[in-house]
C-alpha cells in the first residue's frame, strides 16, 4: 500500500493503518532498533512502540516521508531504551563506540538553546552529507545513524576493515571542518 493511503488510514483512526505500516516498514524499523540494541526481542518491542508513537502523532503530524518519520521514532525509542539499559553500567557496546567516535566533531558539553541548536546542527549535518559521494555518505550513515559495526559495513560493501575505518575517519575530519565553517564550536 502507498504511504499516502496509510497516512489516510491514520487520519481516519483506522487500526488497519498499523497493520499496513507493519507490512511495509516492519523489517526497516526492526533493523534500526536492532542496530542500536543488538537484541531481537528488544528490537521488536521498539518496532511496536514506534507504531504506537505513529498512532498517537498522526494526526496532527502529517509526515512528508513515512519511512523517515517511522525511522526517527524507532531510533529515538531504541536510543532511550539503550540509555536506560546502560545507565548503571556505562560504557561498552557498539553504540557507545560509535558516539565516542563523533565526539571530536561536536563541542564538548554544548548547551546552546537546545532545541534551536539541535535543529541547526541537524540541518548542517544534512547539508554536509549532501556534499559526500554516495558510498561515503552511506558508510557514514550505516555507522552513525544505524550503528552498524565496522564488520557489518565491510560485509555490506565488500570493503576491508582498514578501508572502512579510514573512510570513517576522513569523513569525520571533513565533518569537523564543515561544522567549524558553519560556526559550531568543535
Amino acid at each position: 500500500m502507498e504511504d499516502e493511503k496509510i497516512l489516510e488510514l491514520y487520519e481516519k483512526r483506522d487500526e488497519t493503518a498499523i497493520d499496513e505500516t507493519k507490512k511495509k516498514y516492519g523489517a526497516y524499523c526492526r533493523s534500526i532498533a536492532f542496530g542500536i540494541l543488538r537484541n531481537r526481542e528488544d528490537a521488536e518491542e521498539c518496532e511496536h512502540d514506534a507504531y504506537l508513537g505513529a498512532w498517537h502523532s498522526i494526526p496532527p503530524e502529517r509526515p512528508c516521508s513515512l519511512a523517515v518519520y517511522l525511522g526517527s521514532i524507532t531510533r529515538r525509542i531504541a536510543l532511550d531504551r539503550y540509555r536506560r539499559q546502560t545507565a548503571a553500567k556505562r560504557g561498552g557496546g557498539e553504540l557507545a563506540l560509535s558516539l565516542s567516535e563523533l565526539d571530536e566533531c561536536i563541542a564538548d558539553g554544548w548547551s546552546m538553546d537546545e532545541a534551536l541548536a539541535e535543529k541547526q546542527l541537524s540541518a548542517s549535518i544534512s547539508a554536509f552529507l549532501n556534499t559526500l559521494r554516495a558510498t561515503e555518505c552511506d558508510v557514514f550513515l550505516r555507522r552513525y545513524w544505524y550503528f552498524d559495526t565496522v564488520e557489518e559495513i565491510c560485509v555490506r560493501y565488500g570493503f576491508g576493515k582498514s578501508k572502512v575505518k579510514s573512510m570513517l575517519m576522513r569523513t569525520r575530519q571533513k565533518l569537523r571542518i564543515y561544522l567549524e565553517k558553519e560556526g559550531f564550536l568543535v
